[in-house]
């Protein structure tokens, strides 16, 4: 299904208490249903009906989510957002990226001859984000928050919190990513499976580097505040 043809559900997902609180504050006729230990709110935000969730950090707690929004919500397509450390130099803290794709860079079975971060015995190396939502997400961008950057690459993902300038830059000259975080990767994985529309959005909190460790605390509420706005117009366009 594609993104302008979604009638029914949105899923919306987000690692962390403070990516989702006031997601779920701005809804209405909620109905909470607990799985795995995550408590899915079903509702609708703007008339569309959404199920948001708090996955969890990592990318299990990620990949489980996204089966049960598949699973028991039937959703039409997922969103995933959140927070990211940039690898790319051109953005800065504060700024959005939406991901044209996404990969796992703690993936290595180059010893079978597969190419850093592919998954054995799948046919891809990066799952593809949808298109329509793409412009959506930027259109969004540019009508909540028109004072901030806003770049489309690719999200790369592993169990880690990147703060090593060494670390980053290896990451970097492998994936050609464009921000790095913990969930992104196993939410595309999961939703390419299902042949189901997604999106990565992700607010920069820091540089991934030596200073990760300070910008991440003293930036967070900042990149969270940007990407609730952009939520609420995302949200609002799906569908029309």
């Amino acid at each position: 299904m594609k993104a302008n043809e979604v009638k029914d559900m949105i899923g919306i997902i987000g690692a962390m208490d403070e990516e989702v609180n006031e997601l779920k504050a701005g809804m209405e006729e909620v109905k909470v249903t607990t799985k795995a230990s995550m408590e899915f709110y079903e509702g609708t935000i703007a008339g569309k009906k959404v199920v948001v969730v708090r996955s969890g950090i990592g990318k299990v707690n990620a990949g489980i989510c996204t089966q049960i929004l598949v699973d028991v919500f039937n959703v039409d397509c997922i969103i995933n957002t959140g927070i990211a450390g940039a690898l790319n130099n051109d953005i800065n803290i504060g700024d959005i990226v939406l991901s044209t794709d996404a990969l796992q860079h703690d993936v290595d079975a180059k010893a079978f001859g597969y190419e850093p971060g592919q998954i054995p015995r799948m046919d891809v190396l990066a799952f593809k984000a949808d298109k329509k939502l793409i412009e959506l997400g930027k259109k969004s961008c540019g009508l909540a928050c028109p004072e901030i950057g806003v770049f489309e690459g690719r999200v790369v993902s592993g169990d880690q919190f990147i703060a090593d300038r060494e670390v980053k830059n290896r990451i970097k000259s492998l994936f050609d990513g464009y921000c790095t975080e913990m969930e992104g990767a196993a939410i595309a994985q999961a939703a390419y499976l299902n042949n189901i529309p997604f999106l990565i959005i992700r607010a920069i909190s820091d540089k991934a580097d030596d200073s990760a460790h300070m910008d991440y605390p003293a930036f967070e509420k900042m990149a969270i505040r940007n990407l609730v706005g952009i939520m609420f117009e995302l949200v609002k366009s799906i569908g029309q």
